[in-house]
């Protein structure tokens, strides 16, 4: 454990952000560094509590307990060495996951968790300055290849894990540049792309080819058919992209889009890349959805200079404390402030959008919602209406599943995504085509990039050990989203 007493003496400290007015000016990340004393004080807080809930928590099954006394007493080399362990990329977690097991601290039962997240953010920055993160080449290879289409989180800790076990693989993506979400949909102000780039460089240093610009599919550059028959094995880590639309009148007008389709170029600017063809300057912005993808809209549109953005929610606000019907060890939602929420806007709830207006020419020039109540039960009540000028509206309602429509061979589930056996296969191998498998969001839907790093670890133990049964097995932290779908005999 930590400091015998820190859970009890200790406040917890969370980064300094930047000043709004400064940060507005720039893309860089919001947080300021720690020192070093602080860091150590906050992972003291760790209490010796005897079964670990955070473990539950976590995903990845993270030894939390264990590199928080290893940070509390100095030791940051040994502390990597088992945040590594668990988690091929915690420098990817300790800014984007919203942190689960915060939630299940023990801790957190009476006085605010032990800042997890934060502390594993600074071990992996710590390591990387000091230069212990250096690419582990096998010392052997099995002559078994892999090709794993799909470069986020999941299909890059897949990748990671599989040729650190001596298998070759390749990485097939049809952006051009690889990361997935990462790149183009985590916004610069979350995660620097640096941080994404020197991870790639570690894995391409280890053996792993990328190939960018490659669509697979029936229709694409290379097809499922021929991946199975050039390799040993398959992995589809696609994620989760076809953006849930809000189907109501006045949907086809001009200046309504899918958040990813202002996203994605608006991060490729930021990053150098040509000027956004969607830009919120001087526009009113309506965002529809107050989770995750929502908060980085709102903070693209402000870096945009907006002339005003509004957040719309489904749902009532979230209670400020742990409500009863969420009881710890468990991840309530309640409601928080980002980074992005305090650089300005209006937050508004319990609202369902009822139409969009539009102009003679076909432009959105307003939103009309139902002001919603809700029942003891849950139902929803309309209490009136309220109108809302705009002239860019951006849907952050969440995805519907992967993008299979030019992958036939691949089954789908009654949710839209990939459906696999308790191996992680989706297609079985047979006499002259190699095995599918699947994991990530493609299977579980869409989820945190905590699950989509764990299941990326897990399709990489299934895939080894259908390759070389006769060697030492990966770590395998999770088992396939419950309810999969069986894979026929063939």
């Amino acid at each position: 454990m930590g400091k015998p007493d820190g859970f009890l003496t200790t406040p917890r400290k969370n980064p300094t952000r930047r000043p709004v007015a400064l940060r507005l000016l720039d893309w860089n990340e919001v947080y300021e560094p720690q020192s070093e004393d602080e860091v150590r004080e906050q992972a003291g807080r760790c209490m010796d509590c005897g079964i670990p809930f955070c473990h539950q928590g976590c995903p990845l099954g993270n030894l939390i307990p264990e590199w928080n006394d290893l940070v509390y007493r100095g030791r940051f080399p040994s502390a990597i060495e088992r945040l590594h362990a668990t988690n091929n990329f915690p420098e990817f977690t300790g800014r984007l996951c919203p942190a689960p097991c915060e939630s299940a601290c023990v801790v957190a039962i009476s006085a605010e968790a032990v800042s997890i997240e934060r502390t594993e953010y600074e071990i992996a920055e710590r390591a990387w300055s000091s230069e212990l993160i250096q690419p582990l080449v096998p010392a052997f290879t099995t002559g078994k290849s892999v090709a794993i289409v799909g470069s986020g989180p999941a299909g890059l800790a897949a990748a990671q894990q599989l040729r650190r076990a001596g298998h070759d693989v390749t990485v097939f993506e049809r952006n051009d540049a690889i990361g997935g979400l990462l790149r183009f949909g985590i916004p610069e102000f979350k995660m620097e792309k640096s941080v994404l780039d020197r991870r790639i460089a570690q894995l391409a240093a280890e053996g792993v080819r990328f190939e960018t610009g490659v669509n697979v599919g029936v229709s694409g550059d290379v097809t499922l058919e021929s991946l199975r028959g050039d390799y040993s094995a398959v992995v589809i880590a696609i994620g989760s992209t076809r953006p849930r639309d809000i189907p109501v009148p006045g949907r086809e007008g001009r200046g309504i889009f899918p958040a990813m389709e202002y996203l994605t170029p608006a991060n490729r600017q930021a990053i150098g890349g040509h000027a956004t063809p969607i830009s919120a300057h001087g526009r009113h912005v309506v965002i529809l959805g107050g989770g995750d993808t929502g908060a980085d809209c709102l903070g693209t549109a402000h870096r945009q200079g907006a002339a005003s953005v509004t957040q719309l929610e489904l749902l009532p606000q979230p209670p400020l404390e742990r409500p009863s019907a969420a009881p710890w060890p468990t991840m309530p939602l309640l409601y928080k402030v980002t980074s992005a929420h305090e650089e300005g806007g209006d937050r508004r709830y319990a609202l369902r959008t009822r139409e969009f207006r539009v102009d003679a020419e076909g432009n959105v020039t307003a939103l009309v919602a139902d002001q919603l109540d809700y029942d003891v039960e849950g139902a929803p009540l309309v209490l009136g209406e309220i109108v809302i000028e705009t002239d860019l509206v951006l849907i952050a309602a969440g995805f519907t599943g992967p993008e299979v429509r030019d992958l036939p061979e691949i089954p789908t589930g009654e949710r839209g995504t990939i459906a696999v056996d308790g191996e992680w296969q989706c297609v079985p191998s047979n006499s002259t085509l190699a095995p599918v498998f699947a994991a990530g969001d493609s299977v579980r839907g869409q989820s945190l990039i905590v699950w989509a790093i764990a299941e990326g670890r897990s399709v990489a133990a299934a895939v080894h050990s259908y390759l070389t049964p006769d060697l030492t097995s990966l770590p395998r932290p999770v088992e396939p989203y419950a309810g999969s779908w069986t894979v026929p005999s063939r």
